[in-house]
């Protein structure tokens, strides 16, 4: 859980230890009083205040609160888009961590666009087998799962498969949660065939 939360700001110790025990509660009340520390002497755009709102929009994933979190990842990315450019790192993760929340908020639309724009955009930038690249490859297989494009899902992950083998190894745990997903999904489609099947012979 804890490995969810940035850990790149310069919390105090009780803060870490708050985010490593799991107590997020605590955690979130010590940001939210550092993230209004570093607006007041800082300002809201300042990158400590940018990271500090992306930590509470991480503890409030976490939490499901996910309204809240995409109030302030929504800031996140319009920040970093205007302070760093759109095709930043940073701003590509923030604009994933938007896209799971959308995600999760069942707006598989949005989700799709960004999600496709962080894939194309970190191909182009990072090339196509990079690590990060792959894991945007994932995460929108994930996405056109939800929305219902089956095949187009399978087929982006099978690649995202063979490409995390190549780049990092079959036993890699992206590898193997990426395979555990693939053979899911086509279980549950020879399912749905199945069930075709044995409902026109019936």
């Amino acid at each position: 859980m804890s490995n969810l939360i940035p850990r790149d700001i310069p919390w105090s110790d009780s803060t870490n230890t708050y985010i490593d025990q799991g107590r997020l509660d605590k955690a979130q009340e010590r940001i939210m009083r550092e993230r209004d520390d570093l607006t007041i002497s800082c300002g809201e755009d300042h990158p400590l205040t940018d990271l500090s709102k992306n930590a509470l929009a991480r503890i409030y994933s976490v939490q499901g609160r996910w309204d809240t979190a995409e109030e302030l990842e929504v800031q996140v990315v319009e920040t970093r888009k205007k302070k760093l450019g759109v095709d930043h790192p940073d701003t590509l993760t923030s604009m994933e961590n938007l896209a799971s929340t959308y995600s999760n908020q069942g707006r598989w639309d949005d989700a799709e666009k960004l999600g496709v724009q962080v894939m194309e955009t970190r191909k182009k930038k990072l090339g196509a087998d990079h690590p990060k690249t792959l894991t945007s490859m994932n995460n929108l297989a994930f996405t056109w799962k939800g929305i219902g494009r089956e095949t187009e899902a399978v087929k982006l992950m099978e690649e995202c498969i063979q490409s995390r083998q190549r780049v990092l190894g079959l036993n890699h745990p992206h590898t193997l949660s990426s395979y555990t997903a693939l053979v899911t999904w086509k279980a549950e489609q020879e399912d749905v065939v199945l069930l075709v099947q044995s409902t026109e012979d019936g």
